[in-house]
């Protein structure tokens, strides 16, 4: 019996070829989440992943959104991620994605006529028109707004990024969300290693990505993850911040900051001068989550404007560099919120130069965060190298991608080949960074976006007839 063919107007049942329509790209991150359209060049939404928390007398509620996070009584920050970047609370994170998407990416929600303000019933002793129609049909346009929602959401796919080390448990609740509580179409989560190897045109590439909440090096090769090669470490942006908090512990007079929400107003004093503001009266107590993700607030402004890495030839911690450091480098000048203002000198390097020495960590930093000279990033470079084939590593070497947004620290790129040709003298160093700090940011998402609106990628997808087939454990066999 002869076989039909199919024609190019039908799609096989098991295979989701949905070519008209834009898949969403959900990239999540420790201290921010991005989403956005397929094909775009940049996340719409861009949101921290804390969210408030009220504890009041009643049951305690959650609300989502950064504008949320405010001085408020009762109010408590929270944030669904780990610093592993792996998702705790998968009670609050589908919450927390859905608000995002429905709030920053969809258009606004038309409003019933009935809850606009404009049929509201007159008082009793005032002449007005009265209110035409029943309820039922009054409430007809934000139900059809709320349909519209729903129905986007089942008929967009979902592209989902994951650490490298993301669990097999996390993996199956991920593509459990998107059929069972989205009803998406289709489905596939991706590793950020190789979205970023993809964002960059390298198939095969040595990715560097030093974020919020820690720092990995992984090798990529041919579009996947070398597992061997997989090397993490807190030093990200949140060690860094922790090493500002010691530089300013330790400087002579010690800095004591005062957060934005604390300043009612200010006058401009001389560097060095003490403040002289007015404080904000709030009449209820702050939380210590909110205290704590205000100064870390502060802390990344700081890290931002100061903060810079010694480009060597030698490291900062050798004799004579801070000398030279001192004489023949321009200082930096940093506001604080109350007003006063430090100059910062060779101090400025010593906080970003123990991500390559750690004998260069501050004395004085918590021990919680103290970190071994494996945890260094030239340590993670060798021991990722280290795992995988003597012929693949001058491939590697040459398509050296670094992203991130802790590695936008003035002085990070020139440092990283210094220390690259000195491990590797015999090998050709060629780095590749984004040149906007946006890509480099969002160098994940950017090639899921890339990747999930291609053509081709279609008969890549996991389609919800696959899913009812093979359960969750269909994204371990399909998605490597």
């Amino acid at each position: 019996m002869a076989a039909h063919n199919l024609t190019s107007t039908v799609q096989p049942s098991d295979v989701y070829g949905g070519d008209e329509v834009q898949a969403f790209v959900l990239d999540p991150g420790y201290y921010f989440t991005r989403a956005g359209f397929a094909g775009e060049d940049a996340p719409k939404a861009v949101q921290p992943s804390f969210y408030a928390r009220i504890n009041g007398a009643d049951q305690p509620k959650d609300i989502y959104g950064e504008q949320y996070l405010i001085p408020r009584e009762n109010l408590e920050v929270r944030n669904y991620m780990t610093k592993d970047s792996i998702v705790e609370d998968w009670d609050t994170a589908p919450k927390f994605w859905e608000s995002l998407i429905r709030n920053q990416l969809l258009p606004p929600r038309q409003v019933a006529p009935k809850q606009n303000g404009l049929n509201d019933i007159p008082r009793e002793d005032q002449e007005g028109d009265v209110e035409m129609g029943d309820s039922n049909g009054a409430d007809k346009t934000g139900d059809t707004a709320e349909d519209e929602e729903l129905k986007l959401f089942e008929e967009s796919p979902l592209l989902m990024t994951e650490a490298p080390w993301n669990t097999t448990k996390n993996r199956e609740k991920s593509i459990e969300m998107a059929m069972e509580g989205w009803g998406c179409p289709a489905f596939w989560i991706s590793r950020t290693p190789t979205l970023v190897s993809f964002a960059a045109g390298k198939p095969t590439a040595l990715i560097i990505d030093v974020g919020a909440a820690n720092a990995s090096v992984v090798a990529v090769h041919d579009g996947h993850v070398l597992k061997r090669s997989i090397q993490k470490s807190p030093v990200g942006g949140l060690w860094l911040s922790q090493q500002v908090q010691a530089l300013w512990e330790g400087n002579d007079p010690k800095v004591e900051p005062v957060p934005f929400f604390m300043v009612e107003n200010k006058a401009p004093v001389d560097a060095g001068a003490p403040a002289q503001y007015t404080a904000r009266k709030l009449g209820f107590d702050i939380s210590e989550t909110f205290r704590a993700y205000e100064d870390e607030r502060l802390r990344t402004e700081f890290k931002e404007s100061v903060v810079e890495v010694w480009r060597g030839p030698t490291r900062f911690m050798m004799p004579g560099t801070e000398e030279i450091a001192r004489n023949q480098t321009p200082g930096r000048v940093f506001e604080f919120p109350d007003g006063s203002n430090h100059m910062w000198r060779e101090t400025r390097y010593r906080v970003a130069e123990g991500m390559w020495d750690d004998t260069a960590q501050l004395p004085n930093t918590p021990d919680e965060w103290k970190i071994s000279a494996e945890q260094t990033l030239s340590s993670l470079i060798r021991n990722c190298l280290s795992g995988v084939d003597v012929d693949l590593r001058p491939n590697l070497l040459g398509n050296v991608v670094v992203t991130g947004a802790s590695t936008l620290i003035n002085g990070f790129n020139d440092r990283l080949n210094i220390e690259l040709t000195q491990m590797f003298p015999g090998l050709k160093i060629r780095i590749h960074s984004a040149g906007l700090s946006s890509e480099r940011r969002f160098g994940a998402w950017v090639g899921g976006s890339i990747l999930s609106s291609l053509g081709t990628f279609h008969q890549m997808w996991i389609s919800r007839k696959e899913y009812e087939e093979n359960g969750v454990n269909i994204v371990e066999k399909r998605c490597k």
